[in-house]
């Protein structure tokens, strides 16, 4: 199974409005950068999509490194709440909907086919690869403000 490392990031300009994410996906000596915008959104589905997209870009089974700054989507899978939203319906403890379920179940069914660790990284720190996901994420939105 190749090892995969994949970083993502995903900002919004207004929280909900014009949104981007962008994704650093590294095997070996390739490197490939990932980016794409929405015209009305929330940073957490942004945060989600370019996780989403990274592991669609994956052509075979990996084994996963993905880091992210986001404790949305890290906690998810890390502190298993997302067993326990399938075991309710896609509910949360107070019987709420989950938001973004179409986003974590299309996540659920990646780590199916993938072997993903997810690490939490600090946002806007020294972090290289945060920072150019970053950028990425947030020159889509710029790019497509004109």
């Amino acid at each position: 199974m190749k090892n995969v490392t994949i970083y993502t990031d995903g900002a919004c300009s207004g929280n909900p409005g014009p949104g981007g994410w962008g994704a650093i996906l590294m095997y070996g000596e390739h490197k490939k950068e990932l980016s794409g915008y929405e015209k009305e959104t929330t940073n957490n589905r942004m945060e989600l999509t370019a996780a989403i997209v990274a592991l669609m870009a994956l052509t075979v089974p990996c084994a996963v490194d993905l880091y992210s700054d986001s404790a949305y989507l890290v906690n998810a899978f890390n502190q298993r709440w997302i067993p326990s939203w399938i075991k309710n319906g896609w509910k949360k403890a107070d019987k709420k909907p989950v938001e973004n379920a179409d986003l974590w179940k299309m996540l659920v069914e990646l780590t199916g086919v993938h072997n993903v660790t997810f690490h939490k990284v600090k946002g806007h720190a020294s972090n290289e690869y945060n920072n150019r996901c970053d950028e990425l994420a947030t020159g889509e939105i710029k790019k497509n403000r004109r």
